[in-house]
């Protein structure tokens, strides 16, 4: 399980996903194209298959370490304060993602128990919002993994503590 989580588990995901909504829009075009119809229904499922689709890039980004930051203000500081700093976003991060898992996980249990479905394709909405809680909880492990690797290397270094 690990092995597979350490894998490119978001690029393998994001690239179905992608060639997914490419493909609905390409027929969208093609049918518009040729009878003059239209898949209107069809930009619901490549709307929310763009949640997913970022929700896997955020995913990415903390496991590569590529995530935005202050890196000037944090250039500027002390090794111990980088430390600090680190040990604080780590924090923040999880408690963000933690709480999006935690809310996200109730808003499919609502979705489930009121049996809610979409308004133009007639799909059950929780198939759509069930990458909050999902996706939120392998952040999590990114995160995890991403600080665990930046404490080895600050604590290899010299006057860290």
């Amino acid at each position: 399980m690990l092995h597979f989580i350490n894998t490119r588990l978001e690029e393998l995901i994001g690239a179905a996903l992608l060639l997914v909504m490419a493909s609905i829009a390409f027929i969208n075009v093609l049918v518009r194209y040729c009878t003059n119809l239209s898949f209107s229904s069809s930009e619901e499922l490549t709307v929310n298959l763009f949640v997913w689709i970022v929700l896997l890039g955020i995913s990415r980004c903390f496991r590569d370490g590529t995530h935005f930051s202050m890196s000037l203000l944090y250039a500027a500081l002390s090794k111990r304060l980088r430390f600090f700093m680190d040990v604080f976003s780590f924090l923040c991060s999880e408690a963000f993602f933690m709480a999006l898992c935690y809310y996200g996980y109730c808003e499919v249990y609502d979705e489930i128990d009121l049996n809610v479905v979409s308004e133009s394709l007639a799909i059950p909405v929780w198939l759509y919002t069930i990458s909050i809680p999902l996706v939120s909880f392998i952040i999590m492990i990114r995160i995890v993994q991403n600080f665990s690797k930046r404490l080895r290397i600050t604590l290899k270094e010299e006057d860290v503590l």
